[in-house]
């Protein structure tokens, strides 16, 4: 089947659109491919000084592998190259076949992992100046039109010692990219996609992260605080997932991990203290509600109404003792 396969695909990539022109869309920029060997996740991080660098440039899919399409972009290499790899070609050999066949290779900037942690890239000798990539372990990262020629190896510097989850990793790569002197022209998009190390078969399922920066006069540092959103955000997801199987202590943990990560949110607030009251563990309760009810009154018009849906006890004692600690109407 995979012999079958790749034949069709070798197939497809000797077609005249690839490398045609048409589409050509210039993506000057810096990125990062990687794998975490530890949890298996995949990733691509991206900023350049274009709009929506995150349309075009990153390219990841779970079990199979990450590509990095730039420069003058060829968007076919993202959804070819997984292809490629998803039928059991390494990175390295996806890459010289998509090579191959595109007659503008020297005007293209590609990185690729694969689920096994090979990496390879290519810079053609068209790109622009600065620009160089940087294969490690597991990664690569590529620049081109960059201020300075440091910026891919403080990148690659900056994901090997950075310790955390992979997002962490590749978040640290591009704040390197900026601090050597990113793209010459300066910043407007980034983006950054996280997928787990298994394919459930639902792609969608499969994203940890994925984020996209459109336009924005500082995209990474956006980036940065959409991540730590991001984060407590899965911590609520998991959170909910565990009280849907009626673990309600795994559940309040989850749920205290994203009201600690971003405790400015009232709704990382209130569903922890719905938990809590629902589970027997009133006086706990009591404080997240209070805290809740004093950042937005509308938190204790929404409570009374989660009994008629199943969402809160059917209890009119218990619904009186959590709205008298909301704050009394002048």
């Amino acid at each position: 089947m995979k012999k079958c396969l790749s034949f069709i695909i070798m197939a497809l990539l000797a077609v005249p659109w690839l490398g045609a022109g048409k589409n050509i869309r210039p993506a000057h920029t810096y990125s990062i491919v990687a794998l975490d060997k530890n949890t298996g996740e995949l990733g691509v991080a991206v900023q350049s000084h274009w709009f929506s660098v995150g349309s075009v440039v990153p390219w990841v899919e779970a079990g199979v592998g990450a590509v990095a399409t730039q420069s003058f972009v060829e968007a076919s290499y993202g959804p070819l190259g997984l292809e490629l790899m998803r039928a059991g070609k390494s990175a390295d050999e996806a890459l010289a076949a998509l090579l191959k066949a595109d007659k503008n290779e020297a005007s293209r900037q590609v990185g690729m992992v694969d689920a096994q942690g090979k990496a390879a890239a290519h810079t053609g000798k068209n790109c622009i100046p600065e620009a160089g990539h940087a294969i490690g372990d597991g990664f690569s990262c590529q620049a081109n039109l960059m201020l300075n020629n440091t910026v891919w190896k403080a990148m690659a510097r900056a994901f090997e010692t950075t310790k955390g989850e992979l997002v962490d990793r590749l978040l640290a790569a591009l704040e390197a990219a900026e601090q050597e002197g990113g793209d010459i022209r300066g910043r407007q998009s980034a983006a950054l996609i996280v997928v787990r190390g298994k394919s459930s078969g639902v792609w969608w399922k499969d994203r940890i992260y994925d984020l996209r920066i459109e336009d924005h006069p500082n995209p990474v540092p956006e980036l940065r605080r959409l991540i730590k959103i991001n984060k407590a955000y899965n911590h609520m997801n998991q959170g909910d997932e565990y009280l849907t199987a009626k673990k309600v202590d795994e559940a309040v943990k989850e749920y205290t991990k994203g009201m600690d990560i971003y405790p400015d949110n009232p709704e990382m607030i209130f569903w922890p203290a719905v938990t809590l009251a629902s589970s027997g563990k009133v006086e706990e309760s009591l404080p997240l509600f209070k805290k809740v009810f004093a950042m937005d009154a509308n938190w204790a018009v929404l409570l009374p109404r989660l009994p008629k849906v199943g969402q809160f006890p059917n209890d009119k004692k218990l619904l009186q003792k959590v709205l008298a600690v909301a704050p009394k109407k002048k």
